[in-house]
């Protein structure tokens, strides 16, 4: 019998683009004839209806950074919304900083304190969905109605031997913002389309006085965001199943393909283009000297839009595309995968409210439907809701035509091997002679010790 890592690599690499040729809802085999999504189940409006008027109050812990501009959903409108359908069910969300959240939210879960409802990654990722499952820690999610409206893909992200365990937010895509009227100042016309285009656009706005990158490499998770999309052109093309491979023992992360990826990473830092001090600055400082106009481009993803285009000191039409890390002539293949979501503490004292919480907000029609959509900048995964953000829209095009995609690397690695990924390659940007070949061998280290047996 196939291991379960076995049986999830195979689920990824397949579920990535069932979402993305499902993510505007009107291809979805799962839509009804209008493609507008089907009302909830009867039982489910019932159950809806039916918390008691006892007074309760619920807790959510997830992670993130207040939205920059209006109403945060999770802090402010998620809570006001339940109060309006639920009078008597108060609910006390806290967002802590991403790592702090992990360590935070584990901590409390082991401990048998963990929130009732809190945030959940597809697969194999730190706090994963197969992790929480495993660990007992996530409720089975099986009996909620609104399934058939959930693309398969993102529901199986979220699984564990078949059983869901979280919603996903939707389908979220690491890509490169970047600033319009810089790319023009510089004389770049049109955005790279392969490694080679990509060095030239960024030794352009060099030469022009520009900072071509910002990144806030303080928050060491930002090294994810540029080296899986380089992964994303210059690992997974060539075998598919590298992931699967590295499992059983027949390839490794030290392969030449990895080495390869690091080494384009390598290339930005090492020629200057990545502002300079980046160790030193945090994630959401980066994003202000996006916005600022004091960089060219910024490495984030979909979940990171409204803090890309909120107001700064320059105002300039953004863009976004796929860090093409890909040979000339060859496609560029873009990194994308299912979102984080919401999951239920299967230990909960209120089960059954934080089930009918769900129902509600997941009906398809509801108003806390509609406040979720609208807030949510993850493209999403349930039938007939429309891509809502042009911005996106080039690259998803290009998804949903070719098949283009690969998932973000991490979610098929055992938790800790992106942290030693991270803290080996910050060797680098800090001016170490740090090689490749010697961040490869740490992955590969740390992925041998976290995945024996």
């Amino acid at each position: 019998m196939k291991s379960w890592k076995s049986k999830i690599a195979g689920i990824a690499l397949a579920s990535l683009f069932t979402v993305a040729l499902s993510a505007c809802g009107s291809s979805n085999s799962n839509s009804d004839a209008s493609g507008s999504p089907s009302a909830a189940s009867p039982s489910a409006s019932a159950s809806a209806s039916s918390a008691s008027d006892k007074p309760v109050t619920l807790t959510m812990l997830v992670s993130g950074a207040k939205a920059a501009n209006g109403a945060d959903f999770e802090l402010e409108t998620l809570p006001k919304l339940v109060k309006e359908k639920f009078p008597n069910v108060t609910l006390e969300v806290q967002k802590l900083p991403d790592e702090q959240y992990y360590t935070s939210v584990k901590a409390k879960l082991a401990a048998g304190e963990g929130p009732d409802i809190f945030l959940v990654f597809p697969n194999m990722a730190n706090m994963g969905a197969i992790e929480v499952a495993k660990a007992g820690y996530a409720a089975d999610l099986s009996d909620m109605s609104f399934w058939n409206n959930v693309s398969a893909s993102a529901k199986n992200d979220m699984s564990y031997e078949g059983k869901p365990y979280a919603v996903a937010k939707g389908m979220d895509i690491l890509g490169t913002y970047y600033n319009k009227a810089l790319f023009a100042k510089a004389g770049i016309t049109e955005v790279p389309k392969d490694w080679p285009s990509f060095l030239a656009a960024a030794e352009k706005l060099k030469a022009a006085g520009i900072t071509p990158i910002t990144m806030g490499d303080k928050d060491p998770w930002v090294v994810q965001f540029g080296m899986y999309q380089l992964a994303a052109n210059s690992v997974y093309p060539a075998d598919k199943d590298f992931d699967k491979k590295l499992q059983t023992g027949e390839t490794a992360l030290t392969d030449a393909k990895w080495v390869k990826t690091v080494n384009q990473y390598k290339e930005l830092y090492d020629k200057g283009y990545v502002a300079k001090g980046s160790l030193g600055m945090a994630s959401a400082q980066a994003v202000q000297q996006f916005v600022d106009g004091k960089a060219a481009m910024i490495f984030t993803g979909t979940w990171d839009l409204p803090g890309v285009t909120a107001k700064g000191a320059s105002e300039f039409d953004r863009g976004f595309f796929s860090l093409p890390g890909n040979d000339a002539g060859q496609p560029v293949y873009a990194s994308a995968a299912t979102a984080a979501g919401y999951a239920i503490n299967a230990k909960s004292e209120h089960l059954d409210i934080a089930k009918q919480i769900f129902e509600y907000m997941y009906d398809g029609k509801s108003p806390l439907f509609q406040a979720w959509v609208d807030s949510n900048p993850s493209i999403s995964v349930f039938n007939g809701v429309p891509l809502k953000n042009e911005i996106f829209k080039d690259v998803l095009s290009d998804i949903q035509s070719t098949g283009h995609a690969f998932y973000f690397c991490n979610q098929m690695w055992p938790a800790g091997v992106s942290d030693v990924m991270q803290s080996k390659f910050a060797e680098i940007i800090g001016g170490k002679k740090t090689t490749a070949e010697e961040v490869t061998k740490a992955m590969q280290d740390k992925y041998t010790e976290l995945n024996k047996g």
